[in-house]
């Protein structure tokens, strides 16, 4: 195990992993994703057929392991910043969705590929699902359900609702090269909060 754990984080595996990432991303923003294959990711990531194998089975292995590993990254910031949330509704921003916009553009490269043109569902499902966590955890901690309660929606509805709405402003900022910064951005969904959702619909 040890061994194992070690290996993980060897400079030269995540050196070629980065290589392969970033093979790929540039692939994906010049070709659909059924025409890519091993060789054209491994001539692009200057490494050959063999050096990929040794990290991956093959191209939706790849995706489903990069899709590990940025969840993992995000857990790492929910996991710091979650607990800071103020229990007290305010307009000051989400302080976790600050940290996560961050996260979004300095990886921006990525992001753009990956969550912003469709063409890799596996990442945007495995975020939605991570949203809907953070958002029940937010409601939870302002203690809201009561109050969803007796306002008659259903608390499943409104992690749906929630986290949708999340996930598709942040691709449409990706998609949009990023006009505002995280610290705005995750402000507005605050202010947005604080009104009534009858009157945004």
């Amino acid at each position: 195990m040890k061994d194992e754990k070690k290996s993980a984080v060897d400079p030269r595996i995540l050196r070629t992993r980065q290589l392969i990432r970033g093979a790929f991303v540039e692939l994906l923003q010049e070709m659909d994703i059924e025409k890519l294959s091993v060789n054209k990711i491994a001539e692009r990531a200057t490494i050959n057929r063999v050096t990929f194998y040794l990290h991956y089975r093959d191209i939706t292995d790849m995706m489903e392991k990069m899709a590990d590993e940025m969840i993992e990254h995000i857990e790492r910031i929910v996991d710091e910043y979650a607990p800071h949330f103020e229990k007290q509704r305010t307009e000051e921003a989400w302080p976790v969705l600050v940290k996560l916009l961050e996260h979004f553009a300095e990886n921006a490269s990525f992001y753009q590929v990956v969550l912003a043109t469709k063409r890799t569902p596996i990442f945007t499902e495995r975020l939605l699902k991570l949203l809907s966590t953070l958002v029940k955890a937010k409601i939870d901690r302002v203690e809201m359900e009561d109050e969803l309660e007796e306002s008659g929606i259903h608390k499943e509805i409104a992690i749906w609702y929630g986290s949708s709405a999340l996930i598709g402003t942040i691709v449409a900022w990706l998609r949009n090269d990023m006009p505002y910064s995280p610290h705005f951005l995750a402000k507005q969904f605050s202010l947005i909060r604080s009104y009534s959702y009858n009157d945004l619909i």
